[in-house]
């Protein structure tokens, strides 16, 4: 009998188990009522327990001088990471500079709360293929958690229903290309021209770049792991044309903007690999399902795409 209630037990928890899993979220927000809290001392509390933020952008100051109105009194954009993990992470998984840096969108509601969101593990997993199961993913998802608790106190996260549409599907959206090197030149040489070329085609277009990482300067070398790449960088890239119509019903979005585009090259290969995270990674997790959020991405992510393939052909 004790067999028994033990196997239906087992049951049991396995159904709950499967039946939370279907409505696991990839972007989860916390929120708190507490006066005092600002993006300022958001900031503050992320550096101080080791999430260093690499921008905190207040973008109702842009916005306020291209649009009519206001969606929120407070809107920022911040991008943060841990040195540590990320190298620990990029170390097995490259496809992970789709989120070095990791954003976040930080916003005042109605009912005066402050609102932070990020991506989940499960975010994080599905979209850059890094094993859920991974312990240095867990520990990153565990210390945002802990962090978004601490700046943002006497706070919760908030009930999200979103459906996640695709929960195995990462609508990472990847290039190779080959690097072909002139007699005298080196791979830095090249990448230096690509970068100020791929810049030049997306800055008239109205994009941004609020962040730019050399991973390998600014991580792997600071971790003694050299000689496995010639370059590895980071970039966050954003438009105002997108994240403004898009966080007047999905103010959480942030958690995918500013997007980080990584481009590498590894010693002793002749081919470079590039990619970002595609907007359907937006579109089937929030619910949207509103054209004036979903055209002006997929407009984004077209120009991007044919930027890219027009350099590499």
């Amino acid at each position: 009998m004790k067999k028994i209630q033990k196997l239906l037990m087992v049951v049991f928890l396995a159904l709950t188990t499967m039946g939370y899993s279907k409505s696991t979220q990839d972007v989860q927000v916390y929120t708190t009522l507490e006066s005092g809290v600002t993006t300022k001392t958001i900031e503050k509390g992320f550096d101080a327990n080791g999430l260093t933020m690499a921008g905190n952008n207040d973008m109702n100051k842009p916005f306020s001088t291209r649009f009519k109105t206001l969606h929120y009194k407070v809107y920022n954009l911040a991008m943060f990471s841990n040195t540590d993990l990320t190298f620990k992470i990029l170390k097995k998984y490259p496809s992970f500079g789709a989120l070095t840096p990791l954003s976040m969108s930080i916003w005042q509601d109605k009912d005066g709360s402050m609102n932070a969101s990020t991506l989940t593990i499960n975010g994080m997993s599905r979209a850059t293929g890094v094993p859920v199961n991974d312990p240095d993913l867990i520990a990153y998802a565990a210390l945002i958690k802990d962090t978004l608790q601490k700046a943002l106190p006497k706070g919760h996260f908030k009930e999200l229903n979103h459906t996640v549409k695709f929960p195995t599907k990462s609508f990472a959206v990847n290039f190779t290309a080959d690097v072909e090197l002139d007699d005298e030149a080196t791979p830095a040489d090249f990448i230096e021209d690509f970068e100020a070329e791929f810049e030049g085609e997306l800055e008239p277009l109205g994009f941004l770049l609020p962040n730019y990482t050399d991973v390998q300067e600014e991580i792997f070398d600071d971790n003694a792991y050299t000689g496995v790449y010639d370059f590895f960088h980071t970039y966050s890239i954003c438009k105002f044309d997108v994240i403004y119509p898009v966080s007047k019903l999905h103010p959480e979005a942030g958690a995918w903007a500013p997007c980080s585009f990584y481009i590498y090259k590894k010693v002793g290969e002749e081919k470079m690999h590039m990619g970002f995270l595609g907007v359907d990674n937006w579109i089937t997790t929030l619910d949207m399902s509103d054209e004036a959020s979903i055209k002006p991405l997929r407009e984004a992510e077209k120009m991007i795409v044919d930027i890219i393939t027009e350099m590499t052909e």
